[in-house]
Parts: C-alpha cells; sequence; structure tokens
C-alpha cells in the first residue's frame, strides 16, 4: 500500500465505485468522446510552431497554446451553439482603474434547422458559428454525424445524433412513405454507421445521470424482484397444501386473480369457514375471534 502511495492518493473516478463502475465500455467511450478528448479551438487561434521571437525584446520563448476555460450553462445544453460557450476573464475598461470580472456570452439567435433523416424541421437557439458550419457540412445531419461529441458540446446536440443514427440503423422509417427518397438517404447516410455498433448508438448521447438511471431500469427488468409478502404467502399456501387441507388449492387459485387484494380476501373468506375457523384463527392474529 505504501508504494501505491508514492506518487500521492489517487481519488477513484466516477466510473470506479457505484454504479458507475457498472457502466458499458459503450457509455465509457463516448464519454471519453465528450470529456476528455480536446475540442477544436473556437476562441483562440493555436499556434503549431512551438517556439517565437517577441516583436520588441527580440527574445525567443515558447509558445503556449493554452485552451481556455469554457463555462456551460444549462441553456447551453437546450440549444446548439456549435462549440461556444461562455468566458470568464477580466476587462480593463479604464486606463486609471483596476481591471474588473467580465463574461463574454455568445450571440444567440432562434432558428430553424431541417434534418433529412428525421424528417423533421425544428426550432432551436443556435449561434452564427453553428449556422456556418451547418452550411460548410452541407446540411444539418452531416453537420451532427461529423463532428465529434467534443465539438457539439451541447446535450440536444447529443440527443438528436443519437436520434439520427438510430432513425438510420433502422432504415429511415420516416421516409417510409417515399421510398426513393429514402433510398438516396440511406445510401448517402450510411456510411456513418460503420465507425459505431449498435451497443454504443444505444448508449450515446446520454449524460452521467441518465445513464445511471438506464442502467438502473436494467437492473430491475433482469433480477424481477419479488416482494416479501408474496413470497410467504407462496410459502404459507405450500405449507397448508403439505398438510392436507383442502382449502389450499382454492386459496391458491384466488392469489393468481389479478385483483391485488384477492389473497388477503381469500384469506378472510377461509378464516370464516367452519371445518378451518379453529387452527386458522390461531395463525392469523388479526382475524375475527368467535363469540
Amino acid at each position: 500500500q505504501g508504494v501505491k502511495l508514492l506518487n500521492g492518493f489517487k481519488r477513484p473516478s466516477r466510473f470506479e465505485k457505484g454504479l458507475g463502475a457498472q457502466l458499458p465500455e459503450a457509455y465509457k467511450k463516448f464519454w471519453r468522446e465528450w470529456k476528455l478528448t480536446k475540442p477544436a479551438a473556437v476562441h483562440y487561434i493555436p499556434k503549431e510552431r512551438e517556439w517565437e521571437r517577441d516583436e520588441v525584446t527580440h527574445a525567443i520563448k515558447p509558445v503556449q497554446s493554452i485552451p481556455l476555460p469554457l463555462i456551460d450553462p444549462p441553456e447551453a445544453h437546450q440549444g446548439i451553439w456549435g462549440g461556444e460557450a461562455v468566458i470568464k476573464g477580466f476587462q480593463k475598461r479604464q486606463q486609471t482603474k483596476r481591471r474588473v470580472p467580465h463574461f463574454w456570452v455568445p450571440t444567440l439567435q432562434r432558428s430553424v434547422v431541417h434534418s433529412l433523416v428525421l424528417n423533421e424541421y425544428m426550432s432551436v437557439v443556435v449561434t452564427q458559428r453553428t449556422l456556418e458550419q451547418i452550411h460548410e457540412c452541407h446540411g444539418f445531419d452531416h453537420y451532427l454525424l461529423k463532428n465529434l461529441a467534443c465539438d457539439l458540446r451541447s446535450a440536444l446536440a447529443l440527443k438528436l445524433k443519437r436520434e439520427v443514427l438510430k432513425a438510420l440503423q433502422s432504415g429511415c422509417p420516416a421516409l417510409a412513405s417515399e421510398p426513393e427518397l429514402q433510398a438516396d438517404v440511406l445510401k448517402e447516410y450510411s456510411p456513418y454507421l460503420e465507425s459505431y455498433t449498435s451497443e454504443e448508438i444505444d448508449w450515446y448521447g446520454h449524460t452521467y445521470l441518465e445513464a445511471i438511471r438506464k442502467l438502473q431500469n436494467q437492473l430491475r427488468e433482469a433480477e424481477q424482484v419479488v416482494p416479501h409478502k408474496v413470497e410467504f404467502r407462496r410459502k404459507l399456501i405450500d405449507q397448508l397444501r403439505e398438510a392436507g387441507i383442502s382449502e389450499a388449492g382454492k386459496l391458491e387459485a384466488q392469489t393468481s386473480a389479478e385483483h391485488k387484494d384477492a389473497d388477503i380476501e381469500a384469506l378472510t373468506k377461509l378464516e370464516t369457514t367452519p371445518s378451518s375457523s379453529s387452527w386458522l384463527s390461531k395463525i392469523n392474529p388479526f382475524g375475527k375471534k368467535e363469540t
């Protein structure tokens, strides 16, 4: 243990503890593409050179192309900002006064985009850079499918990308009424499916909380947990059948009814029968006592 702490204590990540450790590799691959991949430079111009000469002192110094820290407000995930985000910094507005904090927010506008694969028109909040990229990619679907998750950034764009991939995987059912257009769309967009498996498409575009909820639902469906009261009633019926009580078969038929309280009503009726009132009243402390 001391050898492991030579380089400091490593805090477990979200995928190393709890339900996060049970998430499939398909979602972890998407998470690395979304959060850990370096996005394209949007708010600065990267320099390809490693060294540069200062214009004033003519000293040679290393080039530092450090990405700006970006802030994604909740509104950014409700639109498609094209990789832009809010930048927090300082601004010196007057030469004789100190600098003050300032937030640079992208210019937003509402526009309508058309998805040919989904055959839908959508009104979303976008930026000018988003519209320019859509025109450069020759369509909204190409814009979603060509760009990585780290460049799309917003949860809305990733969700639409997942829906487009699922539609392509199922053969574009929205265009079933137009067979010729459907065939052309599948021929044009099907090459994008080569980079994804069916499991990766199913887990693509979910936030961490959405992935955890989806995993919990899958675990509940797989386990099929039976309540204790149902299990205990079944054991009671088995014990009554082994004891040779004829009313046990009727009780089992009553418990399989659709009514939720059918088994309780059957037990109540069984208590009131004269042949079983002597022993069943002793088992059930809440039964009616004969006077």
